[in-house]
């Protein structure tokens, strides 16, 4: 295991956590605004408090790392949030799926790193 590879993982992880907090803290603390942001997207506004929880959640099942099958199920369910989150952000077209991509490559990145650095 080599310290350049724990620095990537530490590091895209942890933008990736820092992103999903905001995230997460979004849905809870600017509810009428992410109620409307749902809306113009064609989700139902009925999804923004269990998205918040499963994202902590799934930050934790990354960060403890105390079951494989949880930790494999977070990234998965991380990466079907984030392209769905693009795909509707292209479908309306209204330029915001930057944020979706940059999560995604995050997510790639720490992936990929996790797997360099506790299983070598």
């Amino acid at each position: 295991m080599e310290k350049r590879d724990q620095i990537i993982y530490y590091a895209s992880t942890g933008m990736l956590s820092l992103f999903m907090l905001f995230s997460a803290g979004m849905y809870v603390f600017n509810n009428e605004a992410i109620q409307g942001a749902f809306t113009a997207l064609g989700y139902p506004t009925y999804l923004i408090y269990p998205l918040a929880t499963a994202k902590i959640l799934g930050l934790v099942a990354i960060w403890t790392r105390k079951s494989n099958t949880l930790l494999e199920w977070a990234y998965a369910g991380f990466f079907f949030d984030f392209v769905l989150a693009a795909a509707a952000h292209i479908a309306i077209n209204d330029g915001n799926s930057g944020g979706a991509f940059m999560a995604i490559a995050l997510l790639l990145v720490s992936y990929v790193y996790q797997k360099k650095v506790f299983t070598e």
